[in-house]
């Protein structure tokens, strides 16, 4: 049995951490790290938990922690696992990250767009990206795993395939996201209460949001170049959901014409057709964030249109699961050797 220690445990991402090993056959669940409820019983915080749950929250003491447990979820807020994390530590448990703080390879790109100081940059190059499909292998060897962003998993399956094929112009690709709240936390804060977001769709972090150089940044190794895009998210007044659409533009064939439907879909089923999680949808039906909900499934999709000689792909998951707390066991599962799926066969809920 795998001994599990949370820090963040009443964060959304972490109390979809707790729902999910809670029915993990492999995993028990030892510590409910919480600043703000030390003391306090889980189950008062998250009512769902009652006779589920009988542990009080603990505080964020990695060190204490490392000693009772094989593997430690942070899902903190940026800047919390890289001030906490040591050789010592690291040495004992197994470490999956869900902030950024591990997620970026050149730590001046870090405190850049998150205007925070790194405090142990040493581990970085060590860190791998848990995006399982891409680095799975990596993954199963690691000590410290950067658990992949919402926006940034769904941005880039949706177009990997393609870019790492060369079928299109990386540099063209422009992302519309759309995220429902649960992805901005449970803390409080004006522009997430009902009253600002219900019956509102807004943009915002325009041409400045932190996810950016991650999509970049491994969409460039993909593409065996540095890239830039344009990335512009959206919230919307659903609780939960991701739903990407990118453009980009289609490199024409030697004989001047563009690729069919059926060379496109030859690409995504090259990288997708043995992958449990990730689903590409019949030709002509588009993603929708209700299709996933609940799971940690992300459905892709695209459609070409030849008048512009541009593709436009498109990509929805749920970003608590998928985008987040789904991710962060599947790459677990692959840390200790179990089947990738344990825990994680979970049917979207509809409605």
């Amino acid at each position: 049995m795998i001994k599990a220690g949370i820090i963040g445990s009443t964060g959304y991402a972490g109390g979809e951490l707790v729902r999910i090993l809670s029915a993990h056959r492999d995993v028990e669940i030892k510590w409910f790290g919480s600043r703000s409820y030390i003391d306090q019983k889980y189950a008062s915080v998250y009512q769902n938990m009652f006779q589920i749950v009988d542990a009080v929250c603990m505080d964020d003491n990695m060190e204490e922690l490392a000693n009772q447990v094989d593997v430690i979820f942070t899902a903190t807020p940026q800047g919390l696992c890289a001030s906490l994390v040591n050789e010592d530590i690291l040495n004992k448990v197994k470490i999956v990250d869900l902030s950024a703080d591990f997620r970026l390879k050149d730590v001046s790109v870090y405190e850049q767009w998150y205007k925070l100081e790194h405090k142990s940059p040493q581990y970085i190059k060590e860190a791998v990206y848990g995006l399982c499909e891409i680095n799975r292998e990596d993954v199963k060897k690691a000590r410290l795993v950067a658990n992949p962003g919402c926006y940034t998993t769904c941005s880039i399956l949706t177009a990997y395939p393609l870019v790492k094929e060369g079928l299109i112009d990386p540099d063209t690709i422009i992302i519309d996201a759309k995220s429902g709240t649960s992805g901005a936390g449970r803390g409080a804060k004006v522009p997430n209460l009902y009253c600002e977001v219900n019956e509102n769709i807004k943009a915002y972090g325009v041409a400045t949001h932190r996810h950016t150089p991650e999509i970049e940044e491994q969409l460039g190794y993909a593409a065996g170049h540095p890239i830039l895009i344009n990335f512009t998210p959206h919230l919307v007044p659903m609780n939960r959901g991701i739903l990407v659409t990118e453009y980009a533009t289609l490199k024409k064939k030697a004989d001047g014409t563009l690729p069919t439907y059926e060379e496109i879909k030859v690409a995504y089923d090259k990288y997708y057709a043995n992958e449990k999680f990730v689903r590409v949808l019949d030709k002509d039906i588009c993603p929708e964030t209700k299709w996933v909900e609940g799971s940690n499934y992300v459905d892709v999709n695209f459609k070409i249109d030849e008048r512009t000689g541009r593709i436009i792909m498109m990509g929805a998951l749920d970003n608590l699961v998928k985008g987040a707390a789904g991710q962060a066991v599947q790459n677990m599962n692959l840390l200790f050797g179990l089947p990738e799926t344990e825990g994680l066969e979970l049917v979207p809920m509809i409605p």
